[in-house]
């Protein structure tokens, strides 16, 4: 079979069990990488090179998609509260780690606190009819800033263990990146001051929907090869370019044109693509020690969060803390860079990798829960 063959079949079972899944009341995305194991003992003869490519292609527009779901002033504004809860919660997780690595530190602890530190997006989406759109920011925040620091963290480990001793072309690096970000941002309050007019009006003579799309992706695919060029992930270039596109710059109109086609394309090919393909590569083992490792986890980063974002009503504060501590499906991409790496074990990658996914199962769980604990006693009243 060609490549265009295994693409139609994950993308059409994938979509399958996303329906499936959304009947039942999570969100789509667990469908799909349940798709992706089930097909991972079906499709044994899949080009994984090219379907690599392909899910990769899923991951840069899953980044351009959340870019877009902020904007540099609500992620500045939101990160006063998320920037020190994400520190807080890392360092949680990494003294969490500890007693399973027989209280040894080592880069193990150091990715593994990353990848159990992130909060999924579509969670937070899912869940924000329960804490209200106030919150919504903070925790979209919370994601975003979870994701991209887990990527850096992951890519600083990989270059220490390929250049261990020699610190100079890590900082060089992070100074770089550090400019390239600092920059972007600056451009962007610069152009939103005195270019926003003519941003409008130009977006506005463009007769298509795919003339605009098509601006769009050659900045966006630009600041993806910038990045990384600079030993960044390529898909932060991806984000920011979503992050500078927001309607206060484009245009209300036009931020609606654009995120339609980029909705279209990203939650209709290649998302399903990208979430099959981390569940084909899903890597985990089942004991009981493994599990006991989740429950610490998944019970530490819920009270955390709860805490620090707290609200007078107990079962908002527990929505809002499961929000925050959903996990997310980029920390199974983290755990792959680091296992292929050699900056991961096999053991550890597999623990962090199934706390991942029983992290959203459960955060998503607990949602429901709350909202019939909520419309339960608004029905007897009414």
């Amino acid at each position: 079979m060609e490549i265009i063959g295994y693409v139609f079949v994950i993308i059409a079972f994938a979509r399958l069990l996303a329906e499936g899944f959304e009947r039942l009341g999570y969100p789509g995305f667990l469908g799909e990488i349940t798709a992706g194991m089930i097909l991972s003992a079906i499709l044994l003869e899949m080009p994984r090179d090219q379907m690599l490519l392909m899910a990769e292609l899923g991951l840069f527009f899953l980044m351009i998609s959340a870019g877009l779901e902020v904007t540099p002033e609500e992620l500045h504004y939101a990160g006063r509260i998320t920037l020190p809860l994400y520190v807080l919660t890392y360092i949680a997780m990494f003294v969490v780690t500890l007693p399973f690595t027989n209280w040894t530190i080592s880069s193990d602890n150091v990715i593994a606190a990353a990848i159990l530190s992130i909060a999924s997006a579509p969670i937070v989406l899912r869940l924000k009819r329960f804490f209200g759109e106030d919150f919504l920011h903070v925790a979209l925040s919370y994601a975003v800033i979870s994701e991209v620091m887990s990527l850096f963290i992951v890519y600083i480990m990989v270059r220490i263990h390929e250049s261990p001793g020699n610190y100079t072309p890590i900082v060089t690096s992070i100074l770089k990146d550090a400019v390239f970000i600092g920059g972007i941002m600056y451009i962007n309050y610069i152009i939103g001051i005195k270019q926003k007019v003519y941003i409008i009006r130009f977006l506005r003579r463009l007769k298509s929907d795919e003339a605009v799309f098509g601006l769009f992706m050659v900045f966006s695919t630009s600041l993806a090869f910038i990045s990384e060029e600079i030993g960044m992930h390529f898909s932060i270039g991806g984000f920011l370019a979503g992050l500078m596109m927001h309607s206060d710059l484009v245009g209300t109109k036009q931020y609606e044109r654009l995120t339609t086609i980029v909705s279209g394309v990203t939650y209709g090919i290649f998302a399903p693509i990208f979430f099959a393909w981390r569940g084909l590569n899903f890597e985990t083992e089942l004991s009981l020690i493994v599990l006991e490792f989740f429950v610490v986890v998944y019970v530490v980063r819920l009270v955390l969060s709860a805490a620090v974002v707290r609200h007078k009503d107990v079962s908002t504060s527990i929505v809002r803390g499961a929000g925050i501590a959903s996990f997310g499906v980029l920390g199974l991409l983290v755990g792959e860079i680091g296992y292929v790496s050699g900056v991961l074990s096999e053991h550890m990658y597999a623990m962090a990798s199934l706390a991942s996914v029983l992290g959203i199962f459960t955060s998503a769980t607990l949602g429901r829960v709350v909202n019939h604990y909520i419309a339960k006693p608004q029905k007897t009243a009414g």
